[in-house]
């Protein structure tokens, strides 16, 4: 099953972790990728509170061309597709891949409308995982109506009221 969960509301990643959860609950084996965030820390890094089955690799450098962002464009998109080769390999080592049931791509939606990974790349790792019967979320903004086509089930995350627009910063814990 391909679950994509985008818009521009909060809660993408936190609603993919909580998927996550259910499924370890449930015995099955979850692998978290993520494309865009980088070395700050966030709860969801915490090894010691992963449940059994589950595991988050980080594999983004941080926000591309914001929030001071002084790398180079391109150590972005290496990071990016590296994370993606992870992924496509990871699905290819085995039934079930590697020994996970569910692959989450978090921020891959992301990545794919900064052009920094390819789409056909990102729909050749969704029809594999689909035939080996694997389920796979995809989390960010913007995801691609060519994503959204393929899915079985599509979530938007739609921004009511963030304190973000009345000045204030993100909370550790809470948003990050």
């Amino acid at each position: 099953m391909v679950i994509v969960i985008t818009g521009n509301g909060k809660g993408k990643t936190t609603s993919a972790l909580g998927q996550a959860f259910r499924s370890v609950g449930d015995g099955k084996r979850v692998l978290m990728l993520q494309f865009i965030k980088g070395p700050w820390k966030s709860g969801e890094d915490n090894k010691d509170i992963w449940p059994k089955n589950f595991e988050l690799r980080k594999g983004g450098l941080g926000f591309v061309g914001i929030l001071g962002d002084k790398l180079p464009r391109e150590e972005h998109e290496k990071a990016a597709q590296k994370t993606l080769d992870e992924a496509l390999s990871e699905l290819k080592s085995g039934l079930p891949a590697g020994g996970w049931e569910m692959l989450i791509l978090d921020e891959v939606n992301n990545a794919l409308s900064l052009n920094l990974i390819k789409l056909e790349k990102v729909l050749e790792f969704c029809r594999e995982a689909n035939e080996k019967k694997i389920d796979v979320i995809l989390t960010g903004r913007d995801a691609p109506k060519e994503l959204i086509e393929i899915a079985d089930i599509v979530s938007e995350v739609r921004e009511v009221k963030h304190i973000y627009n009345e000045g204030q910063k993100a909370r550790k814990g809470v948003e990050y």
